[in-house]
């Protein structure tokens, strides 16, 4: 049994986003929430074993994210069990298969979502990872596997002289279809290849994020998973933790990733074991509206501690090697920047700085003006 099974239900993690969870943003939700797990952004498996430096970049993590899954997209089972080892030799905690990403740019290439439309792929992606582990932990070397002498030379760089040789599990995130619902066929589908998680996030490709999460179609494939090794997890608009106890309560999913609910929120997760509490006592009612809006009051960060942590996210950010690329980090402080008085002044402004120093400038002058 892996990791996934040793966290108490309903497991409350940070859902993966592309352009959002990267190290730095990964970093600051574990030291002020701790979600039950963490994912890595998107990485797609043909850059990892050509050595893209934007790819290796985003496979660094610190020991407080553990447990810290990689997650991967592609459409060559190949090269999926080269990644694989990699990412076993990295020190990941597991292998997460993006088979729900609607962009474009990716599905056009046959990868994220699109899978759902060619589930003989999709079972050998996911057949591809579980060898590459399998091997892994049989003691195979990565020198024998064709990887290029620059992924082997940053492989060295960032992992431990003798990483443990141990069995990482394969979880798979995907949608309730490709332009039309068709979670339950596509789950038997998935299930069939005994993946340890299936997440779902409740909206079809064609719908990008448009409209409402569809959350009795992740109830329907949640009762599927009953009665098997595989645990299930919902995905859609879920922003607090009131929210999250009744959805688990209505669909009977093993546990919920939260996405943009904790963007410039990472103490959403803090919140965790409230709500793990409500749904392991059957006494209590009900969380409901009234329950979102006390929690909300409960758990104020006043506004100069909020300040502070986005000056040390900007900071860490930097010290990642971001100063360059300082650009990328402005819309994770505009998160922050919501809620109070002249918020969207601060917003604006916010994005146009260039470095830690300015944002610890900008935020100091708010919040003097603000007491």
């Amino acid at each position: 049994m892996s990791f996934w099974h040793d966290i108490a239900q309903p497991i409350i993690g940070l859902s993966p986003m592309d352009g959002v969870t990267d190290p730095a943003f990964r970093f600051i939700v574990a030291r002020y929430g701790k979600p039950d797990v963490q994912f890595t952004e998107f990485i797609n498996v043909d850059e990892i074993c050509y050595g893209v430096d934007s790819a290796w970049h985003q496979l660094r993590y610190a020991e407080i994210e553990r447990p810290v899954v990689a997650q991967i997209y592609g459409a060559d089972p190949d090269k999926f069990y080269q990644v694989a080892q990699v990412i076993c030799a990295l020190g990941f905690d597991g292998i997460d298969i993006n088979m729900g990403c609607p962009s474009k740019s990716v599905s056009a290439r046959g990868c994220g979502a699109a899978l759902i439309r060619t589930p003989p792929l999709a079972r050998e992606i996911i057949r591809a990872a579980q060898a590459g582990v399998k091997d892994w932990t049989l003691g195979q070397q990565l020198e024998m596997i064709g990887l290029r002498t620059k992924v082997l030379e940053k492989v060295r760089c960032l992992s431990t002289p003798t990483p443990n040789r141990r069995a990482i599990p394969i979880s798979v995130k995907t949608r309730l279809g490709f332009d039309s619902i068709v979670i339950e066929d596509w789950v038997t589908v998935l299930l069939e290849e005994r993946p340890e998680v299936i997440s779902i996030h409740g909206r079809t490709l064609a719908q990008m994020y448009r409209g409402r999460a569809d959350w009795a179609a992740i109830g329907r494939a949640a009762k599927l998973a009953r009665g098997t090794s595989t645990l299930l997890l919902g995905n859609g608009d879920v922003e607090s933790m009131p929210e999250l106890v009744d959805r688990v309560r209505e669909t009977h999913v093993h546990g919920v990733l939260i996405g943009r609910g904790g963007l410039g929120n990472p103490w959403l997760f803090a919140q965790k074991d409230w709500a793990k509490t409500q749904l392991n006592d059957p006494s209590l009612p009900g969380a409901g509206k009234d329950s979102a809006v006390d929690m909300g009051a409960r758990w104020q960060v006043p506004l100069h501690q909020r300040f502070r942590v986005a000056v040390e996210h900007a900071r860490y950010f930097e010290s990642l090697g971001g100063a360059s690329r300082f650009s990328s980090m402005r819309k994770h402080l505009g998160w922050y920047c919501k809620g109070f008085p002249g918020a969207a002044e601060t917003r604006a402004r916010m994005f146009q700085t260039t470095s830690s120093l300015e944002v610890e400038q900008l935020l100091g002058q708010v919040d003097h003006q603000a007491a």
